[in-house]
């Protein structure tokens, strides 16, 4: 008979996530191009509880966002990993990290993204980053495209919307998959390749003014199109040039649950999960289009252009893992939806965080079993945590019980999905060390273990602070989830 699992695998992958556009900085050093991820401003006044998009803007306005002399652009500095990476890599390495996930820059690589030959400065960090990853004791998981499209190819060509931009995608991730080969075992191709519209412009590379607002959607799904046929073609290549290498997709998870037991609750949340969560994840995993979604484009009038040799080229080339970040769930309201993905209610039986995002760990267990009931393939948590408002005593000391509370409490969910069987076998918390938020492009939203002493305009010493989270983490680790 099938034994019962017992607790987390004895080889389970403890560690953290982080993000090139986020922490790297650097952002004209050793021949790097502007990226989408640069020219999102810090704005003081927004309503960090309620941002519709992340970065982006008119042609015009990207335009003179480049210009721009006078305003913050936080991502460009991020919090110095460039230049400290050692430093803070040995933080992960004492908490005894099993893996790190971080993102490689492609405008690091191709600074305008369609040149022939890659940035060799580019490559050398990276050399040193992944061999610094390895030398402390830690899998590095890798993300390919992370909000972090050579802005080049966004002004010039459309972002993925135009075909073109396949072959300069996978042109990168070649280089990448050469490059580093027996190094490299986890390749996250797209970071949530789920989260459009409001990511449109880091993940897709579109711009608000692109097409009329009547075309948009289309727009966004065909450019997913195009984003699909490029993770195909690197995963093709993967098996040809480092067959032990695993290719993944993540997702964002954002599984709604209907508000009451009202049939069209119940039916519309069903419906609001496909179109935002489903549709890519079985696209990437089964191999082709569902035909519930092939009837949601054709109600719509969405017409998405395949080339010859499309279809067969995404049944023959799925991910071999799914990776997701989870943070919250919503409620479906069919008397108040709108129609447009990932935007929903509050459920009022779960308590806000100060950015209003209701934290339901309980929700964590749910989605786990039902992506594995699904689709049967190994899950890796790529993007977990709690993004807080941390104070540092005059002592230096930092409590952050509100983190340790949020991460016990879905870890042991988590624990649950893998003791009816779920093949979790990762856990990534997001943002292990202090980083620009992606959203807000602020620094005091904090999910770290590690504070970094950054404002919000980039002022401070940099200096690094352990809070009590770390020693919480690492005893979590150390007891491979035992005790929490």
């Amino acid at each position: 008979m099938k034994q019962l699992p017992t607790g987390f695998p004895k080889d389970f992958l403890w560690g953290g996530a982080s993000a090139a556009c986020q922490m790297e900085g650097a952002y004209d050093v050793d021949g790097r191009g502007l990226s989408t991820s640069d020219i999102h401003e810090y704005d003081k006044n927004q309503d960090r509880a309620h941002i519709e998009k992340e970065g982006g803007g008119t042609l015009a306005g990207i335009k003179a966002a480049i210009a721009d002399k006078e305003g913050y652009y936080p991502k460009r500095y991020g919090i110095d990993f460039y230049h400290t990476y050692k430093e803070d890599l040995a933080y992960l390495k004492e908490m005894e990290f099993k893996a790190f996930r971080t993102s490689i820059s492609w405008s690091r690589i191709f600074p305008n993204g369609d040149e022939l030959e890659p940035n060799e400065k580019g490559l050398e960090f990276y050399d040193h980053l992944i061999d610094e990853i390895i030398k402390d004791g830690m899998e590095p998981v890798i993300t390919i495209s992370h909000y972090d499209i050579p802005l080049h190819l966004v002004t010039e060509y459309g972002g993925f919307a135009n075909r073109k931009v396949i072959d300069f995608f996978v042109r990168y991730g070649k280089v990448l998959l050469e490059r580093y080969k027996g190094k490299v075992k986890y390749w996250i191709v797209c970071n949530q390749v789920n989260l459009i519209p409001n990511v449109q412009f880091g993940c897709l590379g579109i711009y608000d003014d692109q097409v009329a607002p009547e075309k948009m959607e289309e727009t966004m799904y065909q450019a997913v199109h195009h984003q699909f046929i490029g993770c195909a073609k690197i995963k093709e290549f993967a098996k040809e040039i480092d067959p032990e290498a695993h290719i993944g997709t993540m997702i964002a998870e954002g599984c709604v649950y209907p508000k009451t037991c009202n049939p069209k609750d119940v039916v519309g949340a069903m419906k609001r999960n496909r179109v935002q969560e489903y549709f890519f994840t079985d696209t990437q995993l089964r191999g082709e289009y569902p035909t519930y979604m092939l009837r949601h484009f054709e109600e719509k009038g969405i017409h998405i252009h395949f080339e010859d040799g499309d279809e067969k080229l995404l049944k023959n080339n799925t991910m071999d893992f799914l990776a997701l970040s989870y943070y919250y769930t919503n409620v479906f309201n069919h008397e108040t939806d709108t129609g447009v993905p990932f935007k929903s209610e509050q459920n009022p039986y779960l308590k806000p965080t100060p950015w209003e995002w209701r934290a339901d760990p309980l929700g964590f267990y749910n989605c786990l079993n039902q992506l594995w009931d699904r689709y049967q393939v190994p899950l890796m948590i790529a993007e977990n945590g709690l993004g807080a408002e941390d104070v540092v005593e005059e002592d230096g000391s930092i409590h952050d019980e509100y983190r340790i509370e949020y991460l016990k409490a879905h870890i042991e969910q988590m624990k649950e999905a893998v003791l009816d069987g779920v093949n979790v076998f990762s856990y990534l918390s997001w943002g292990p060390i202090d980083i620009v938020s992606s959203s807000s492009a602020e620094m005091s939203k904090r999910y770290g273990y590690v504070y970094v002493d950054y404002d919000d305009f980039g002022k401070g010493t940099g200096k690094r602070m352990k809070k009590d989270s770390f020693y919480w983490y690492k005893h979590v680790i150390e007891t491979n989830g035992e005790e929490l």
